[in-house]
């Protein structure tokens, strides 16, 4: 198969904001391996340097709707990340969902290495915490059956993603296992969860990236953001709604949606 032509095509569907079926049987990866390689090829599309890296499928249930065996790791394109005051577009979007996520942004580099990198080492290369909102989608339609391998080719759904501001000094010192976060959009019930849905710990979910890219050969970059998985189930979002996240002693953002 050529991995550049399914990189190609995934790039174009979401420059256009058009759907596929399904990647064509030539072009779907095998298996995990070779969709990170498919994946990797969307990074030199973007005009900017890699932003950062998402985790998706953090929770059994995430695994469960699309088949998963564990998390998948995606590309944050800076032409994906959107400020607080920007309205969040919804046109092309199929998920229309969004999910309040905890993020890290890297103080240092973590290099690829044959020993595995543990959490304490991880988050002594972090240097902030803040809460996020991803808007995630894919451009498979039927993404719920599309398998892993597709999925990750697809960038592990990363779509739109807003990062709010740094936590307060003494973040360190929060369970963020345990810690209660919450998205609401007006008028309706709040969607609540834990930090720990996100891989039983978003500080765990981090060093699982961490590992996952060493295993790449590619290193987490200082200055790159991580989102860790969301900590709720994904709140339904429609055009208009005022979308409203908080991350328990993290802080919190709110942002609009496109009408």
């Amino acid at each position: 198969m050529s991995l550049q032509a399914a990189a190609d095509l995934l790039w174009r569907h979401w420059r256009e904001g058009r759907l596929l079926a399904a990647l064509p049987p030539d072009l779907a990866p095998a298996d995990r391996a070779e969709a990170y390689r498919i994946q990797a090829l969307l990074e030199p599309h973007s005009a900017a340097p890699l932003y950062g890296w998402k985790i998706a499928a953090t929770s059994l249930a995430g695994q469960r709707h699309i088949g998963a065996d564990g998390p998948l790791a995606g590309r944050l394109l800076a032409e994906q990340v959107l400020a607080v005051d920007a309205e969040v577009p919804l046109a092309g979007n199929q998920m229309r969902v969004a999910e309040p996520e905890v993020a890290f942004r890297m103080g240092r580099d973590l290099p690829p290495r044959a020993q595995a990198y543990i959490v304490d080492e991880v988050m002594a290369a972090v240097a902030d915490a803040h809460p996020a909102i991803e808007f995630p989608d894919s451009r498979l339609t039927a993404f719920e059956r599309a398998g892993e391998a597709a999925l990750i080719a697809d960038n592990a759904c990363a779509h739109l993603f807003v990062l709010g501001p740094p936590a307060p000094e003494g973040w360190r010192a929060i369970d963020l296992a345990a810690m209660p976060t919450r998205i609401t959009a007006e008028g309706r019930e709040p969607h609540q969860g834990r930090g720990g849905n996100a891989l039983d710990d978003p500080r765990l979910a981090l060093t699982w990236l961490a590992n996952a890219l060493s295993a790449q050969g590619l290193t987490l970059r200082k200055g790159q953001v991580v989102t860790t998985g969301t900590t709720t189930v994904p709140l339904p979002v429609e055009p208009g709604d005022v979308v409203r996240a908080e991350l328990g002693g993290l802080g919190a953002l709110t942002v609009r949606v496109g009408a």
